[in-house]
């Protein structure tokens, strides 16, 4: 067999009050029209065919090549849309047609349609029960309960409006059937638009025979608003966390959980209340987060603690612990069971195993070895008004509290840094460093200055 998927995605969407094309805007973390093209994919060795209108090169800079274009500079409806692409279309092609904004269906379903496809059947219309379905187009069928026609709501009589079977508007039919009939619709209608709808009633009298195929309702949920993209997108933050309780994670309270699809977490893993797990980020077996994290494209492996902190771009070896209130920025790499406590800023620094900031310092472009202690209040100053240099601090050495370290600076192994210092020199191994001044006592300073008085 061979599929080739058709999204149409041309609307304006001006329900949407944006700039944005419609489809562009994002549903956890992706475009929902993504959603659309990872089932395509999934579904079709073909590259989709997208046929765009609006905006049209918002969703051409994203995709680039990855889908062929089609574009319906004036959007005359749906068949019309499929008139545009038909060229594009083989005649041994099946042929699947999705929406750019129906982000919820799911490939499962897809798949699920395919396998149960007949082969005496060229047309399938995906179909679902909803319990209000006004302004849908009805599912009209016979007493065997064979397809009839679809009826809009405009022309439905009394009883066809009692029906509750609706169109979704996606359906499979045979390219070689699309080739021969789509130029046959008309736009003899009150809004001069071509409807895909109405090939149906042309292969329907031609004998071809229509089955219809029952999708659940959630996947046919369209988009045409913020209210239905919240809407949208508390369906999919659903599905995202019950596919983590399934395989063996904990959330605790997940409706405050927002997790994006392309995060992996393992299993045993505990995750409080309002977590915030975005992008590539991969977490491992046995973790736990707390309340209040915000983690973007990074690995955590196993037995990491984290606490009310924010993780971007970084990597986290076994048991380390971080937080509360840490920030690993982009290109941190921390080793196994390393400490960062409250208020520690790491930046594009590499910290050892069983090292440790326990709280109050910057670490900003640092190597920092093995067993290394880094005071509170410590600065790694790596900033000097035009460049940025590192500091290396070897294994086992000790930076104490309220320390700068001026990069470029290296702290040779098991160098201890006074209290106080500010480093501007080489420190050597086994050697103490004080770099500060003399304290002086003047007894009775204050009282000549009446200072205090």
């Amino acid at each position: 067999m061979s599929l080739k998927v058709v999204v149409l995605c041309a609307g304006k969407g001006t329900r949407m009050k944006s700039e944005k094309s419609k489809v562009m805007h994002e549903i956890m973390g992706k475009p929902m029209i993504e959603y659309v093209y990872e089932i395509a994919k999934e579904v079709s060795d073909k590259k989709p065919i997208f046929i765009v209108g609006h905006a049209k090169e918002q969703i051409e800079s994203y995709f680039k090549d990855k889908v062929e274009y089609v574009h319906q500079d004036e959007q005359l409806g749906t068949g019309h849309a499929v008139i545009l692409a038909e060229k594009k279309i083989n005649e041994n092609d099946d042929v699947l047609i999705l929406y750019g904004d129906t982000p919820l269906i799911q490939a499962s379903t897809i798949k699920k349609l395919i396998e149960d496809k007949k082969d005496d059947t060229p047309v399938t219309i995906l179909t679902s029960m909803v319990d209000n379905p006004f302004g849908y187009g009805r599912i009209v069928k016979d007493i065997n309960g064979d397809f009839v026609k679809i009826v809009e709501q405009k022309d439905a009589n009394d009883e066809e409006k009692l029906i509750r079977e609706i169109n979704s508007g996606m359906s499979y039919i045979s390219g070689k059937l699309i080739k021969e009939n789509i130029n046959k619709i008309t736009n003899n209608n009150n809004q001069k638009e071509y409807y895909l709808t109405d090939l149906f009633e042309i292969l329907k009298n031609n004998g071809n025979k229509i089955s219809t195929f029952f999708i659940e309702q959630d996947e046919i949920m369209g988009v045409n608003s913020r209210t239905q993209l919240e809407d949208a997108r508390k369906v999919m933050s659903k599905r995202i966390n019950s596919f983590h309780m399934d395989n063996g994670v904990t959330l605790i309270s997940p409706e405050s959980i927002y997790i994006e699809k392309d995060v992996v977490i393992g299993r045993d893993t505990i995750i409080y209340p309002n977590n915030i797990l975005r992008g590539k980020t991969d977490i491992g077996n046995n973790c736990i987060l707390y309340a209040g994290n915000e983690i973007v494209d990074t690995v955590i492996k196993d037995n990491v603690t984290i606490r009310t902190s924010f993780l971007e771009e970084s990597y986290v070896d076994e048991k380390t612990t971080i937080g509360p209130y840490a920030h690993l920025r982009p290109k941190s790499k921390l080793g196994k069971k390393v400490k960062i406590g409250n208020f520690v800023e790491v930046k594009n620094s590499i910290m050892g195993n069983n090292s440790k900031a326990s709280h109050l310092a910057y670490v900003g472009d640092g190597d920092i070895g093995d067993n290394v202690n880094i005071g509170c209040g410590v600065v790694f100053v790596n900033y000097d008004g035009k460049h940025k240099n590192r500091s290396i601090v070897k294994d086992n050495a000790f930076i104490g509290s309220n320390s700068n370290l001026v990069a470029p600076v290296t702290v040779e192994e098991k160098g201890y840094v006074a209290t106080g210092s500010t480093v501007t020199d080489d420190v050597p191994a086994n050697s103490l460093c004080i770099a500060r001044a003399r304290q002086v006592i003047k007894a009775g300073w204050t009282a000549k200055k009446k200072l205090l008085d």
